[in-house]
């Protein structure tokens, strides 16, 4: 548990179950909605894990997934939310502009931690759907709360990774972000234009001429 809260994470309810051990599980028990269901009614932080890996997306009621956000206690539950059964909800789209504006700590950072797997995964999307996020991203920016803006950082430099255009718009953001008055969009401005403008990513566009 001390390790837990060496990096920041201090639900109300832990076991201290390693993730690859729940993954385990999950690929032995496979999607089971109503054991998922179960499982986070538990309340128990690793159960509420585990409930992400074998829930299923198509199953979640709109009631559900606003149900499941609102009671998340940790960045790292809201993380793995966002990466299972969220991300392939066919709401999550319209979930993650939704929550992003949400004041509650966790639900905001469920919507930018959803648009920054949203744009690593979802692989056919256009341009315009992201760019659309970047009001959302400028306004987010200026939240102080460590795990909040963290997770605006984390939505910008992946939705600039997807491609050449849009790498420019958001190196565009963050550069405007890194000169604001306000020290928390400063902060994710000048982080996310490191790695947007870095050497990697540039070389990436490179190859793919």
């Amino acid at each position: 548990m001390a390790g837990m809260a060496r990096y920041g994470i201090r639900p109300a309810m832990p076991l201290g179950v390693s993730i690859p051990l729940l993954r385990r599980l999950a690929r032995e028990i496979g999607t089971d909605h109503r054991l998922a269901l179960r499982l986070w009614r538990s309340g128990v932080h690793e159960a509420r894990i585990l409930a992400s890996f074998v829930a299923d997306p198509e199953a979640m009621t709109e009631s559900a997934m606003e149900r499941w956000v609102g009671e998340i206690d940790s960045w790292d539950l809201c993380d793995q939310c966002c990466g299972t059964v969220f991300l392939s909800s066919p709401m999550a789209y319209r979930k993650c502009r939704k929550w992003s504006r949400d004041k509650r700590e966790y639900v905001k950072r469920a919507g930018f931690a959803l648009m920054a797997r949203l744009a690593v995964h979802d692989k056919s999307a256009a341009d315009v759907v992201f760019r659309r996020m970047f009001p959302l991203i400028v306004r987010g920016a200026r939240d102080e709360r460590n795990f909040v803006r963290k997770a605006v950082n984390w939505a910008l430099r992946q939705i600039g990774k997807r491609n050449e255009n849009l790498n420019e718009a958001a190196a565009k953001i963050a550069r405007g972000l890194s000169v604001a008055k306000d020290p928390s969009a400063r902060w994710v401005g000048r982080d996310a234009l490191r790695e947007l403008t870095g050497s990697a990513v540039r070389a990436r566009w490179r190859e793919s001429r």
